[in-house]
């Protein structure tokens, strides 16, 4: 009776053992299991490391039909295969979150160079223009100067013209003023002449009265 006693506590114990052990795997594929269904059905790293994820879900599998001896390297393989999912969710994530930065550097260094030319090609414009404005004043200015030389010369021929046609007024003037003085001169002689003449004439007919 003793003996049975004995042996019946004992295949209790290993039973109670094997009832642990058991749920302790069961809690472990839980655990993992649960972790690895976060991961798939985050909002965020979901989509990435899908091979690792898939690789996990095999590990869990595996651990799920391990046998006791197995156990131990199975969990090993499965808590491994599923940090591994989880890491490379997250490497990739940050891989596509850089390549976005990346991106928009490219968008913002690619404005800012086209921003930089339409800036160059305004400042050509502006510089054109504003030579080309110089160009039209200096013309502007050169015939100008052209027009108040021509003007400055015509001024001089006609001043030119007009001393010549003063001087020749003049000559005329003076020239008249000396027909007008022999004129004048020979008119007085005449009429010196001719008083003379009559004098001699008046004079006889007193003589002829004087002979009875």
């Amino acid at each position: 009776m003793k003996r049975l006693t004995t042996a019946l506590f004992a295949l209790g114990l290993l039973l109670g053992s094997g009832v642990a052990s058991a749920a302790k795997d069961d809690i472990d594929l839980a655990r993992l299991t649960t972790s690895l269904d976060q991961l798939a059905h985050d909002p965020v790293l979901g989509h990435y490391a899908m091979a690792e994820q898939a690789r996990a879900r095999d590990a869990l599998a595996q651990l799920a039909d391990a046998r006791s001896k197995e156990r131990p390297h199975a969990l090993y393989l499965a808590e491994r295969r599923v940090d591994l999912a989880r890491a490379a969710a997250q490497l990739q994530d940050a891989q596509a979150r850089l390549a976005k930065l990346d991106r928009e550097h490219d968008q913002i260094m690619l404005e800012s160079a086209r921003r930089d030319a339409e800036a160059a090609r305004l400042e050509l414009e502006r510089q054109r223009l504003q030579y080309q404005l110089a160009q039209e004043e200096a013309q502007r200015l050169q015939q100008q100067g052209m027009e108040a030389a021509q003007a400055a010369e015509q001024a001089k021929a006609e001043a030119e013209h007009a001393k010549k046609l003063a001087a020749a007024q003049s000559r005329v003037a003076n020239a008249a003023r000396r027909e007008a003085a022999l004129a004048a001169q020979a008119a007085r002689a005449l009429r010196s002449q001719m008083e003379g003449d009559q004098a001699p004439a008046e004079a006889k007919p007193a003589k002829k009265k004087g002979k009875p």
